[in-house]
């Protein structure tokens, strides 16, 4: 099932007022990960899968990417895109992730941006975005970390009598599949894939995997964040570097 979240208004303005937070963890630790596993665009031809905002497609094309094609599900997301984040060289098409088999042009860096856990067929997507991928291409793709996709109901931490976290609690973490949460709205749909289902998908499918991160707060950071010394316990995201092997 297509799921488009993102049109929902109340969710819509729930996420609005996170990203308009400079400090989020986005910002802090998702974006920065992210753009240190891009390899060199400079006249490549990039694919945005899940492009949101379109924040990413302009930053590259500032990096030299001569073209670059945001896809996003959410007419909301795209309204912002084309209104704060257009370029001569972005092209954003309105269309779920499960459907890029249908574009007809071949990339040389596919990213994707905190997007691929609300796919449920992600075989399917792997295979097509290897297809689109020119030989040698690069994959760079975030998500949330399995650690908290496979969670979805009753406490999230364990705490002391003093409140102090102790330990993030886990729930059927070895059992891939949906899991339904409450996030501004009831209802939210991602799907949970253990670490090793994660990685040994792309290896199957003919990816070579070049590294992965799992960002976590410097002590400079915490100096300056502590409320996100929670993420010492369990990292909020996962990044996955992988190419295509000819």
């Amino acid at each position: 099932m297509k799921q488009n979240i993102y049109d929902n208004e109340a969710f819509f303005n729930g996420y609005s007022k996170i990203r308009e937070n400079e400090y989020n963890a986005n910002n802090l630790f998702e974006k920065p990960a992210l753009y240190s596993l891009l390899p060199d665009l400079t006249g490549k031809a990039v694919l945005d899968l899940g492009c949101g905002f379109g924040e990413n497609c302009i930053r590259y094309v500032d990096k030299g990417a001569k073209r670059v094609v945001g896809v996003d599900i959410s007419e909301k997301m795209l309204a912002v895109a084309e209104a704060e984040n257009s370029n001569i060289s972005i092209t954003y098409l309105k269309m779920p992730m499960e459907d890029i088999g249908e574009l007809r042009e071949r990339f040389d860096v596919v990213v994707s941006s905190l997007a691929i856990q609300y796919v449920e067929d992600y075989q399917g997507l792997v295979n097509n975005i290897y297809n689109l991928l020119n030989d040698g291409g690069v994959l760079v793709f975030s998500q949330e970390h399995p650690i908290n996709t496979c969670f979805s109901s009753g406490s999230r931490w364990t705490k002391d009598e003093n409140g102090k976290k102790l330990y993030a609690n886990l729930e059927y973490y070895s059992v891939d599949g949906v899991r339904e949460s409450t996030w501004f709205v009831d209802g939210v749909k991602k799907y949970h894939r253990t670490l090793s289902t994660v990685i040994n998908t792309l290896i199957g499918s003919g990816f070579r995997i070049d590294k992965i991160i799992e960002p976590v707060p410097t002590p400079e950071l915490l100096r300056e964040h502590p409320e996100y010394d929670d993420l010492l316990h369990k990292p909020d995201f996962l990044l996955v570097r992988a190419t295509k092997v000819c």
